[in-house]
């Protein structure tokens, strides 16, 4: 059966309009890339994972970052480059995504990669401050065994292009679990005009909450009364993308509002789940080197309704991206002959064969 996303479906969230894709995308010169790793080793062990990239523009992030800002919803996750982002507010490099135990790995790609852009790294001028996230896939994946290797974190950068975006099982996402189903990547973005047209982008990783969490879109929780096996409390990872002009404290309080989103699908951030937001804006690059002590720069203003207006395009923006991840999936055969099922469509429609009520 192909696997389509929410929209398609003929449920529609909020009352904003969405770009062209409905991807992150939307936002002018952010691009993704995919590494996704699916098969069976040689030991019999099921590999389900991956690495996804995002770049805010095409140009080099070391020599022309962006401002940046993160929040952490609840911080029960592991996580590279957050503190000098919360510091200075620049993101200077590709925002990796990636299983828990493949850090390492994907922040040495990474590294590499920017080494290889830029000879003067850490010789003629500074290091660089690499960001990577990660959910923890380990229910279907062989995590233990370490799979991710630098090199899949450098052809996620290098396959990142604009336009559509691949989501469910596929990066980051392939070995992913949400709300008792399969969980995944899933993007969406909202526009509005505020004299001129600006937009919101996200894309989210989906790793959390169990199908008794699951609150069906535009409707109530969906209740079984069946047990199922405990699962971790999980995780997501949101990044939200902007061409607004907001500087990193604007993007601090853009991020906060992703909780709203996130709650709206049943979370609660529970105890064990690593739910953390990172928030950039492409309207303004902020050389590496400067010949002037000083930059001005604008940015919106704080009194009237646009940035209220962008707060709610954020909540649309991210409960429809993790909707879009759990419709994208598809029913997952993992390590240890664990399956995770695509959801049923019938379900999101308001019904459910398993016995389920809407309430």
């Amino acid at each position: 059966m192909i696997r389509v996303r929410l929209r398609d479906l003929g449920i529609n969230i909020g009352r904003y309009e969405t770009g062209t894709y409905n991807a992150i995308t939307d936002v002018p010169g952010v691009r993704v890339g995919h590494t996704t790793l699916s098969y069976k080793n040689a030991e019999d062990r099921i590999v389900q994972t991956g690495v996804t990239a995002i770049l805010p523009h095409s140009g080099s992030l070391f020599q022309e970052k962006v401002l940046g800002s993160s929040y952490v919803i609840n911080g029960f996750g592991k996580t590279v480059g957050m503190i000098q982002l919360q510091e200075l507010g620049v993101i200077e490099s590709p925002i990796l995504l990636t299983n828990t135990f493949s850090i390492p790995a994907v922040l040495e790609g990474t590294i590499r990669y920017l080494l290889d852009q830029n000879p003067q790294i850490g010789d003629t001028t500074g290091t660089v401050n690499v960001i990577v996230g990660e959910c923890n896939d380990g229910y279907l994946n062989d995590i233990r065994g370490l799979h991710v290797r630098p090199e899949h974190a450098r052809q996620a950068i290098q396959s990142a292009s604009s336009g559509m975006v691949e989501e469910g099982c596929v990066g980051a996402g392939t070995g992913m679990s949400c709300l008792g189903f399969k969980g995944g990547v899933g993007t969406s973005s909202r526009i509005a005009s505020f004299g001129q047209s600006y937009t919101i982008g996200t894309l989210v990783v989906s790793n959390f909450g169990e199908e008794k969490d699951l609150r069906v879109p535009g409707g109530g929780w969906l209740h079984h009364s069946g047990e199922k096996e405990k699962m971790p409390d999980g995780s997501i990872m949101i990044i939200l993308a902007t061409d607004a002009p907001l500087n990193e404290r604007q993007l601090g309080r853009l991020a906060k509002r992703a909780v709203f989103g996130l709650s709206r699908v049943g979370s609660y951030a529970a105890h064990g789940s690593g739910d953390i937001v990172i928030a950039f804006s492409t309207a303004h690059r902020i050389p590496h080197e400067q010949d002037q002590g000083n930059i001005s720069y604008s940015f919106m203003r704080e009194d009237g309704k646009w940035i209220s207006q962008l707060f709610e395009m954020t909540v649309e923006a991210v409960e429809e991206a993790i909707w879009n991840s759990i419709c994208k999936a598809t029913t997952t055969e993992g390590n240890k002959g664990r399956v995770r099922e695509a959801i049923p469509y019938h379900i999101l429609l308001g019904s459910s064969s398993k016995g389920g009520v809407l309430k």
